[in-house]
């Protein structure tokens, strides 16, 4: 099926896309960074973190660019003192739920979360705390499970399944106690 071109405009750059690709692939294409965490290349899209938020000229509500496809004369605005508020708003979410403390942690410096908390300036959390704390589960000959850290992103639950096509991991329970789990647990 040949999909047709879509012209569009992104933080006021006129850019060209194909019919179908999303804003995010669209702005990456074209030199504009709009941040993810849940968003891999190469995997289904979850649209999870809800960090690559964005407007639309013309509409109150904010779409996440990983899912939201490009069409004729739409109007995107990647970066605003609302989108900034929502976007720092997420970090401080998936700070509060789970035990991040950087100092003790052995990702520290080197941390996709703690990069996008010092990038919108997040440097403190202002929620109350109400973490879980799950045993860290080193059964496992290949691979150590530190549920506390867990983002729930499912990066790990996508690459195990479309990837490797094995399923190994999924997610178990909704809310605050989601945890990934490995086979039936």
């Amino acid at each position: 099926m040949n999909l047709g071109t879509v012209k569009l405009k992104i933080d006021g750059k006129d850019v060209t896309a194909q019919e179908g690709e999303t804003i995010l692939r669209v702005a990456e294409e074209n030199g504009i960074s709009i941040p993810t965490l849940c968003f891999l290349e190469g995997l289904s899209v979850l649209g999870g973190c809800r960090l690559c938020l964005v407007q639309v000229k013309g509409s109150p509500r904010l779409f996440p660019a990983c899912t939201t496809p490009v069409s004729n004369r739409l109007e995107v605005i990647t970066e605003s003192e609302k989108l900034q508020k929502y976007r720092r708003i997420a970090v401080e979410l998936l700070l509060s739920e789970r035990t991040h403390i950087c100092a003790a942690c052995v990702a520290n410096g080197s941390c996709e979360l703690q990069d996008m908390a010092t990038k919108l300036g997040v440097d403190h959390v202002g929620l109350k705390r109400e973490w879980t704390m799950h045993k860290i589960d080193s059964s496992h000959e290949q691979l150590v499970l530190d549920r506390n850290r867990c983002i729930l992103c499912t990066r790990c639950i996508r690459v195990c399944d479309e990837i490797e096509g094995v399923h190994t991991l999924d997610l178990k329970t909704r809310g605050k106690d989601s945890q990934i789990i490995i086979d039936l647990n």
